[in-house]
């Protein structure tokens, strides 16, 4: 694209797209569309921010700035969240030969972009990375804790993708779109650390290079990292070692349905010691109930973090999980029941049966009537 005389934007197609994931960033946006476009200049780009349904207007402003700079998009997604699925759709929404992804609170720096675009064309890479973690790069006034947390999380990333990329939990880098189209079907999609996703679906090594840059201080806007991106990044790492046939969401679910049984334990166990072995209906009655609510809001905020109920959902979500949660606990019983009794196997194999139907069971129909997705997001 280039100004013509008379000031207007003649638009060609796009050498680079910048893909930038927002949510509630309405105060950094226009700050960070400046930046870009200042970084920028000289060059065929576009911007296509990918907005998760922001409450304070972040797409709104960004249509704004749209309708003044055709080099500007937006996508507005409606019923669901999530930064590394925000990123492939933007990726997948341009027909331009390089991508970029950069956050919008104005902690990454742009005016890195144009020399990762000469580096990955010069070198004929696959990608190249904006990294905190070599000569030159920084990561500011992290807490130490912080500090250590990401350095544990970046080897444990290092052991998956088998690569010496130092910084693999960037969230700043810029990739050949040949790259994601010949792996995108292959990538999660979970949480927060897309550029690991990248690395560990590629299907064979990936050319890659390292740019140092310090991470800046957050001005203004809502952190990416939640008290669930421990979990996401956990489930990724999961979800790449186990393969695509079982969902991610259905691994969290089983994972803390085996939390619940503790929760169980821990319930009836008391109960027990107190009343004696004639309180143990009441006793397991109450368990069930106690146990059906923890895993309830622990799926609220992790395995459904994208779709998170609140307000009055949450009565009319819980009610629904008891109910299905259930009648699952009694096609467990009955499916276990009726193998052993049949002696089509032991007790093991009956118990585990049952409790695999039970499970896929709950999963299945709260995934349907408890966190179900609204019909604009569908």
């Amino acid at each position: 694209m280039r100004d013509a005389p008379s000031g207007d934007i003649i638009c060609r197609p796009p050498d680079l797209a910048l893909i930038v994931p927002t949510y509630k960033e309405a105060d950094t946006v226009e700050e960070m569309v400046r930046r870009v476009t200042s970084a920028l200049d000289g060059l065929d780009w576009e911007l296509i921010v990918v907005d998760d349904d922001s409450p304070d207007g972040t797409a709104e402003r960004v249509r704004a700035m749209a309708r003044r700079d055709p080099r500007i998009r937006v996508i507005q997604r409606v019923g669901r969240r999530g930064l590394s699925s925000a990123c492939i759709e933007g990726m997948l929404a341009t027909s331009a030969p390089f991508l970029a992804v950069m956050d919008g609170d104005l902690q990454h720096d742009e005016s890195l972009l144009p020399r990762m675009l000469r580096t990955i064309e010069e070198e004929s890479l696959d990608i190249v990375v904006g990294s905190r973690y070599v000569d030159g790069g920084g990561v500011g006034d992290w807490t130490a804790r912080r500090r250590s947390m990401s350095r544990l999380a970046t080897r444990i990333g290092q052991r998956l993708i088998h690569a010496e990329l130092q910084d693999p939990m960037s969230g700043f880098f810029l990739v050949r779109a040949a790259v994601i189209q010949s792996c995108v079907r292959r990538l999660s999609g979970v949480g927060f650390k897309i550029l690991l996703d990248i690395f560990a679906s590629a299907g064979r090594p990936l050319r890659f290079r390292e740019l140092p840059y310090t991470f800046r201080e957050r001005h203004a806007g809502s952190s990416k990292l939640d008290k669930a991106v421990l979990w996401e990044y956990l489930l990724m790492l999961v979800q790449k070692l186990i393969g695509p046939l079982i969902p991610v969401r259905f691994i969290a679910f089983s994972l803390i349905g085996g939390l619940g049984v503790l929760v169980h334990m821990m319930v009836l166990w008391p109960i027990l010691s107190l009343f004696g072995d004639t309180a143990f209906l009441a006793g397991q009655t109450a368990a069930t109930l106690v146990a059906m609510t923890s895993n309830f809001f622990l799926n609220n905020l992790l395995t459904y973090s994208d779709m998170r109920l609140r307000g009055r959902q949450l009565l009319w979500g819980w009610f629904s999980f008891v109910l299905t949660c259930s009648i699952g606990a009694l096609a467990n019983v009955g499916i276990a029941n009726h193998l052993f009794q049949e002696g089509h196997s032991g007790w093991f194999l009956s118990a585990l049966a049952g409790i695999l139907v039970g499970a896929v069971w709950n999963y299945a129909v709260t995934a349907v009537y408890t966190w179900k997705r609204p019909a604009a997001a569908r």
